[in-house]
């Protein structure tokens, strides 16, 4: 049994099945890392949402967002706000302007 053809043929066996556990050992580490990247992503979009809806809460505990009242009219002059932060960006915009020169 010392004839090279069958002992290539074993040895041509061999490679092909240490390769094949090699490429599946790969996948299986790569499909894990996925999972892992992905858990971890979407751990983190809620803490994200848990945080905005928090900081959104103490918002509106504080008072800082006038809503509507009991009877449904705004308790705030939508058009005054808007035209307060039109004049807020104007005067931001030209004190970057002079910064900037």
């Amino acid at each position: 049994m010392t004839n090279p053809v069958i002992h290539a043929f074993f040895l041509g066996r061999a490679i092909a099945e240490v390769i094949g556990e090699q490429l599946e050992d790969a996948f299986t580490n790569a499909l894990s890392e996925l999972g892992k990247f992905d858990a971890e992503q979407r751990e983190n979009l809620r803490q994200f949402v848990e945080e905005v809806q928090m900081r959104a809460d103490q918002a509106m505990e504080k008072g800082v967002y006038t809503g509507t009242d009991s009877s449904g009219s705004s308790s705030a002059d939508v058009q005054e706000n808007i035209d307060e932060m039109r004049a807020e960006i104007a005067q931001l915009r030209s004190e970057l302007k002079n910064y900037q020169n």
